[in-house]
C-alpha cells in the first residue's frame, strides 16, 4: 500500500464500497445453510445431530479460517486473498448444487465456510486504505455487509 497522503479519496471510497459489496455477498453465501438446511434435512431424513452438524459446519470452518486468512491478507494483500475467498466460496456454492448425499453436503458446507472468513480479510484490507482517525467509520460501513444474511433470506423467499 502506498503512502495514504498519496491516495485519492475516490480510490479509498472505491476500495471501501467494493469490499463492502464483496463482504455482503460472502456473508449471504456463508449463511445459505440456515435457509436451505430444512429442505436438506427433510430430503435426506437427517436426525437432529446430523442436521446440527450440517448447519454448524460452515460457521465453524469460516470462524477458524478467519485466523489464517486475516494473517494472509496482511502478508499477501487483501485484494488477492479476498479474491481467492470469493472464488473458493463460488466454487463451493456451485458444488453445493450437485450435492446429493450427506457427506457431499458436509464437504460443500466446509467450502462455503470459507466465505465466512471474508470478514477478517476485509477488515485487514479496508484498514490499510484509511488513516487511523477514519478507520472506525470505514470499518463500520464495511461491517454493515452483515446484511448479507438478510439478503439470503429475502432472495430465498422470492425464489
Amino acid at each position: 500500500m502506498q503512502d495514504l497522503s498519496q491516495v485519492s479519496s475516490a480510490r479509498q471510497q472505491r476500495a471501501l464500497w467494493l469490499s463492502t459489496i464483496a463482504f455482503t455477498t460472502c456473508f449471504a453465501v456463508w449463511m445459505i445453510f440456515s435457509i436451505i438446511g430444512i429442505q436438506i434435512k427433510q430430503q435426506l431424513s437427517l436426525n437432529d445431530t446430523e442436521f446440527g452438524l450440517l448447519i454448524a459446519t460452515p460457521v465453524l470452518s469460516g470462524s477458524l479460517l478467519r485466523i489464517f486468512l486475516g494473517v494472509w491478507a496482511d502478508q499477501f494483500g487483501g485484494r488477492k486473498v479476498l479474491t481467492g475467498v470469493m472464488l473458493a466460496g463460488a466454487i463451493s456454492t456451485w458444488l453445493l448444487t450437485h450435492a446429493q448425499t450427506y457427506p457431499q453436503f458436509l464437504l460443500a458446507a466446509l467450502g462455503v465456510g470459507i466465505a465466512g472468513s471474508s470478514f477478517s480479510v476485509g477488515v485487514a484490507y479496508v484498514s490499510k486504505w484509511f488513516p487511523a482517525e477514519k478507520q472506525g467509520t470505514a470499518l463500520g460501513i464495511f461491517g454493515a455487509g452483515n446484511i448479507g444474511a438478510a439478503v439470503t433470506a429475502s432472495c430465498w423467499r422470492r425464489w
